[in-house]
């Protein structure tokens, strides 16, 4: 009984879920004398990172999307359907290396729909997180949410939207949570959400490098 209540606790923290999920990715990606004790071992196999490992992790990021509302609600559709297909695609390719070379094979890299196309939009999602993570970091009372989204949405996702949704995302902005309303959605204190953002931020840096590496050893540019 008492596992399972420690069990409940730790789910009713959503953060503390999705950086304990990128901290064992990115483990898995350091070498081997450098790993902790009993990671990694089904996370990554000979052609790189697993694809179920990965596709897992990214389920827990959409609850972060809904706890900022409905200004990042396209962000979120979009990153739940992509996500959910990358699930599918995991039943039958090991690595996301397997899904880049199917798509390099056939020519549909960029093709809406595609693995490659898929797998690059939910790498936006991951960083949009992170810098809307390390905005928030820097905030004060006279520093709002609303400035601090703003400016990681810009940064990371804004050169790839249309300007309908442009448009949309920044009209949106005025709804999102104050400081103290996200703190409360994420069941978290000013001190432990600072330490889970950062563990978040340390442990999806090199995911999302290893990401980019991937397309730019293929030859794909990121301008997309």
């Amino acid at each position: 009984m008492e596992k399972d209540m420690i069990e409940d606790a730790r789910f009713n923290r959503p953060l503390l879920v999705i950086t304990e999920a990128f901290e064992d990715l990115a483990d898995s990606l350091k070498p081997r004398w450098q790993k902790r004790s009993g990671i990694g071992n089904d996370v990554v196999s000979n052609d790189g990172l697993r694809l179920d490992a990965f596709s897992s992790a990214c389920t827990h990021v959409s609850v972060l999307f809904g706890c900022l509302g409905f200004a990042f609600k396209f962000a979120e559709m979009e990153y739940v359907s992509k996500v959910r297909d990358l699930v599918e695609a995991s039943k039958t390719f090991d690595t996301l290396h397997n899904i880049l070379d199917l798509d390099v094979m056939n020519q549909t890299v960029k093709t809406q729909g595609s693995y490659s196309r898929n797998l690059r939009r939910v790498r936006l999602g991951l960083d949009l997180i992170r810098a809307i993570f390390e905005q928030f970091l820097m905030t004060n009372e006279y520093y709002s949410l609303k400035d601090a989204a703003t400016k990681a949405y810009t940064q990371v996702c804004a050169p790839f939207h249309t300007w309908a949704v442009r448009t949309a995302v920044y009209a949106g902005m005025y709804t999102l949570p104050t400081r103290d309303q996200l703190l409360l959605r994420l069941n978290e204190t000013d001190q432990s959400v600072e330490k889970n953002m950062r563990r978040y931020m340390e442990a999806s840096r090199p995911i999302i490098e290893y990401i980019d590496k991937l397309y730019i050893d293929r030859n794909i540019k990121l301008d997309w």
